[in-house]
């Protein structure tokens, strides 16, 4: 059976029509050409039919909440060769069970007792000060506390009694000078559960189960970035009697997770996303998109000044895209700021990523139909003029 390319975000027709927008513009709303990848604040990223139509046929049925959390997880473990899954409401709510999970063990009156740790409860959460998330937040609000460290000899001395997780940034991996092999070495050394923030770390789908099986006790995805599942969706994959703690903090259980509700439709909705994640041809997707790559290149090549570039990010959207990078004082008053302004301001805004002073990275992911061409004239015009 031949594998299915990633529909209908990558491999589709030059000029498909784009869907009605009038459920937006109703209320004001102007839908916007996303060149930044499956980020949160555009949406994450678009949803296959095969996952809306799972989400659809989901809503006609009552069922046992807490029976299906398991089943899909099941099955989701199944599927990625790992000892367990959980579906969650979104990575950030993975950071949040995962956290309550190290810290209550399973223990139902520690959990009844959070954010409240006192009476033995570890709540010290062990991470590399490289690896400031910003989503501290979401393990202290179940009681928990950040202790930064920096080298191997650190994390030796920060750990103690109190110590309930190691958390790891995997975006951050080129930055801390502890690698993920080395933290979980120590994290099993230290007898310490070990978690990976992984959030928009597929594809490569291998990612899926490598750092799970490379000894991560924990490892969070999002499930509507890369997976291109519901955007309130999330993965939570490791350990077993971690993942069981984990689901005794998240809705429809009671305690500090019980409003990271995750519904019957978010659950089936990523499963079917995970099932097509897993027979999509990335190597097609990647010819489409270098396709797109290419035809952007050549329409900017007409624009004198500019260095540009093919760039796959070795972690989190690690996919085709077009680097674009000038001197700023050559091009007198085309700064990337002034550019990246004048793309938002118009119709459809276009929205990029900002790299610097005279560099912007464009994601054509996520762009449909002839969107690619639309942004290079609409940059071409814009690094002329801003």
């Amino acid at each position: 059976m031949q594998a299915a390319a990633l529909s209908p975000l990558a491999a589709a027709p030059k000029e498909t029509a784009l869907p009605d927008a009038s459920i937006y513009t109703r209320i004001g709303v102007q839908p916007v050409i996303n060149g930044m990848g499956t980020v949160t604040m555009l949406g994450g990223s678009l949803m296959p039919p095969e996952v809306i139509r799972a989400m659809n046929e989901a809503a006609r049925h009552f069922i046992p909440l807490a029976e299906l959390q398991k089943k899909v997880g099941a099955r989701i473990a199944e599927l990625l060769n790992v000892s367990a899954a959980l579906v969650t409401c979104g990575a950030a709510s993975s950071i949040a069970v995962a956290a309550a999970a190290c810290m209550s063990r399973g223990d139902h009156k520690r959990l009844e007792a959070m954010p409240e740790t006192s009476g033995g409860t570890p709540f010290e959460v062990i991470q590399q000060k490289s690896h400031r998330s910003g989503y501290e937040a979401q393990m202290y609000i179940q009681g928990a506390r950040s202790v930064w460290v920096e080298t191997p000899e650190d994390v030796a001395r920060a750990v103690s009694p109190r110590t309930a997780m190691m958390f790891f940034l995997n975006k951050n991996d080129g930055d801390g000078r502890i690698k993920w092999q080395e933290w979980v070495a120590l994290a099993k050394k230290h007898n310490v559960p070990s978690f990976n923030d992984a959030a928009a770390d597929v594809p490569p789908k291998e990612n899926l189960w490598k750092y799970v099986q490379g000894g991560f006790d924990l490892v969070a995805f999002s499930g509507g970035k890369g997976l291109m599942g519901p955007q309130a969706s999330g993965l939570l994959l490791g350990r077993a009697d971690l993942i069981d703690a984990a689901r005794q903090c998240i809705s429809p259980s009671g305690g500090v997770g019980r409003g990271m509700k995750v519904g019957k439709e978010e659950m089936m909705g990523l499963l079917a996303a995970v099932e097509l994640f897993l027979k999509t041809d990335y190597n097609a997707v990647t010819r489409d998109l270098d396709r797109k790559v290419s035809e952007m290149t050549s329409m900017l090549s007409k624009v004198g000044g500019l260095k540009l570039s093919r760039v796959i990010p070795e972690i989190a959207n690690a996919v085709p895209h077009l680097k674009i990078q000038w001197d700023e004082q050559s091009k007198s008053g085309v700064t990337a700021q002034k550019v990246l302004e004048k793309l938002r301001a118009g119709t459809p805004a276009i929205h990029l990523l900002s790299q610097g002073k005279g560099s912007i990275m464009v994601s054509v992911w996520l762009m449909r139909g002839a969107e690619h061409r639309v942004v290079a004239e609409r940059l071409a015009d814009a690094l002329r003029t801003a």
